[in-house]
């Protein structure tokens, strides 16, 4: 196939914003095989790979996108099962555009190559087409636990399956998943998706353990005895940050993570399930990433009026996907940038009923690298909200470094880890993504848990030498 000049990318389908912001299915509707191959079309399979060592799991991205050149959809996938365990999640809530589409040489003269949504079709392709199922390797006879089964406990727990260890991951929820179940949308990221990626980590013999909270059902030290020669935590960060401002306790005040909790993995916007969710006339969600975007936008759908945005800084400064932002906008949710909270207002019955801000600037910037925001003094001003939803971050549950002697954290509880090897100060513990970041993306979370795989197939090879 010849190359294709074109210098945008080829149009992903989307449900109209009007139709989509009141319904929880999927925005983008996916590529049809003509529109994925006029895409692949545009790489130009440069020699030197750049889009590769912009992909934190080495997915062989000019590799798979060749494949769907030449119309071989399910080699395509296998190319990227090679290195990526989640495939079809990957596809749709990667950052592609700061990370691999980045490098892209065709970015220089137009867009690049639309890499997130080739390796989406790719992906869903193989699941619509029922293709080959993973083949279970001979067993090595070595056994290893993995905490917690989010992006990064999932991508150790089938990098190590595949060498043929025996992979038993302990999930505290009671459906396997993780941030990929509780934290991001439907609309983003199907469910049915997640689950059908878990079950090609079954059919690699990855065993899952559901309701098994390490930490008090059973110790990291419990694990060792039990027989296990090596542990992975990748628990993530579920505890959630406030805004330290006054009437923080009144009703309409909750966080991103127990909204979206409710939302996504209880099933709250939908009538049959008993599992009931305050739904506001006028929300105020504070924050300016992803989360703040999946809130703002699930308070939309379940019926919210108005939906502000409230952000501290400036559009630009913004660590939101731009998409996300776009659609944001497009759906009706409304942005307050330079905008501060002070304070929650409440009725006489307790509830909330304004969110009192400050009008902010930008001055030097600050050790994130972005301008820091100042007070502009007089510029308090009132929003008649009856919802305010705090998006400001979140940090790890203590409970296993609390029960794990020797275990080192920062002071805000992220593990410390060999930024190499994700070796914790625990001889045969290592650990991986937002439980040692902080709350970052699905796409690093499953890099540190390829570096972690890596990392203790040799720390048990080394024990038989």
């Amino acid at each position: 196939m010849a190359i294709n000049k074109q210098t945008e990318k080829t149009p992903m389908p989307e449900q109209n914003p009007a139709t989509r912001a009141a319904n929880f299915e999927e925005v983008a509707t996916g590529y049809t095989i003509e529109m994925a191959q006029n895409e692949a079309a545009r790489c130009l399979e440069c020699k030197h790979r750049p889009c590769v060592g912009g992909c934190p799991v080495n997915v062989q991205i000019p590799d798979f996108i060749k494949q769907i050149k030449e119309g071989d959809f399910e080699e395509a996938y296998q190319v990227i099962r090679g290195t990526n365990s989640l495939p079809a999640v990957c596809g749709r809530v990667c950052p592609q555009e700061s990370q691999c589409e980045a490098r892209c040489v065709r970015g220089k003269k137009g867009d690049p190559v639309a890499i997130g949504r080739l390796e989406r079709f790719a992906a869903d392709y193989h699941m619509d087409h029922e293709a080959k199922k993973e083949t279970r390797p001979e067993p090595n006879g070595h056994r290893v636990a993995v905490v917690g089964s989010g992006p990064a406990g999932l991508t150790c727990a089938g990098d190590l399956a595949k060498l043929g260890y025996e992979v038993t991951v302990f999930e505290a929820f009671h459906i396997a998943g993780g941030v990929l179940m509780y934290g991001i949308p439907e609309f983003r990221l199907p469910k049915t998706i997640v689950q059908r990626e878990i079950e090609s980590l079954r059919e690699l013999g990855v065993k899952i353990e559901t309701n098994m909270v390490i930490g008090k059902i059973l110790s990291v030290d419990e694990l060792f005895e039990d027989g296990f020669e090596a542990v992975f935590i990748g628990s993530g960060a579920g505890l959630p940050s406030f805004l330290g401002i006054p009437g923080e306790g009144l009703l309409g005040v909750l966080s991103a993570n127990e909204f979206l909790t409710r939302i996504n993995l209880m099933k709250a916007y939908r009538k049959e399930y008993d599992t009931p969710i305050y739904q506001a006339k006028r929300a105020a969600v504070v924050g300016g990433g992803n989360v703040a975007m999946d809130a703002a936008r699930c308070a939309k759908r379940l019926g919210a009026e108005k939906v502000y945005v409230v952000y501290r800084r400036s559009e630009s400064e913004m660590p939101a996907r731009l998409e996300e932002i776009h659609h944001a906008k497009e759906e009706g949710i409304e942005f307050c940038f330079l905008t501060a909270p002070v304070a929650i207002h409440g009725d006489e019955d307790g509830r909330v009923n304004a969110l009192e801000c400050v009008s902010m600037e930008l001055g030097e910037p600050d050790a994130s690298g972005r301008r820091r925001p100042t007070e502009i003094a007089g510029s308090n001003h009132r929003m008649d909200v009856d919802m305010v939803i705090a998006a400001i971050g979140n940090t790890p549950n203590p409970l296993i470094r609390m029960t794990t002697p020797g275990l080192d954290a920062n002071p805000k509880g992220c593990l410390i880890v060999d930024e190499d090897t994700m070796r914790t100060s625990r001889q045969g513990v290592y650990a991986g993504g937002d439980i040692v970041t902080g709350a970052a993306t699905v796409i690093l979370a499953m890099g540190a848990g390829k570096q972690a795989a890596h990392a203790i197939d040799g720390f048990i090879k080394d024990k038989q030498d």
